[in-house]
């Protein structure tokens, strides 16, 4: 039970650090159900974006609950990272400005973990090392390619 009381304690601290570089400032926390027992009570996300009234998660619209998830999600790998994470359109929901503060975050946390992400968005692609696709040239021919980014960097 230590263990897991040090852990969360350091991903609570990780987590609001990283809310408020992705807001811009307001504030996060995380408060288990029952303190008494930790092992087996639920986790509260609790939310204050700048500007806005103190709520849960549930609250918040889709950019804030994804920008939200995606800040305790990097809280989690900083505090115990993994070697590889697989992230499929973790972005879809954020506008271009939380995009770019993604990509700051996803690039931060790139020195220490191999990230395979699936996106559509240009911006994050443009942070890749190699990007993987898929194409069709001619009518129901798919081809896969990829592409270094050292081989085109000036």
């Amino acid at each position: 039970m230590k263990q897991f009381t040090e852990t969360f304690e350091a991903i609570r601290q990780e987590f609001a650090d990283i809310f408020q570089d992705v807001f811009g400032g307001g504030a996060a926390d995380l408060a288990l159900d029952d303190p008494g027992a930790p092992l087996e009570c639920g986790v509260e996300i609790v939310c204050q974006p700048p500007g806005k009234k103190l709520t849960n998660l549930s609250l918040l619209s889709g950019g804030e609950k994804a920008l939200a998830a995606i800040a305790l999600l990097f809280a989690i790998m900083r505090v115990k990272p993994s070697p590889v994470c697989v992230l499929d359109e973790i972005d879809s929901a954020l506008d271009e400005a939380n995009v770019a503060r993604f990509v700051e975050l996803l690039e931060s946390i790139s020195r220490n973990v191999q990230v395979i992400i699936v996106t559509h968005r240009k911006r994050t692609m443009e942070c890749a090392d190699t990007l993987f696709g898929v194409t069709m040239e001619e009518s129901g021919v798919s081809k896969v390619f990829s592409i270094r980014a050292a081989d085109f960097k000036l």
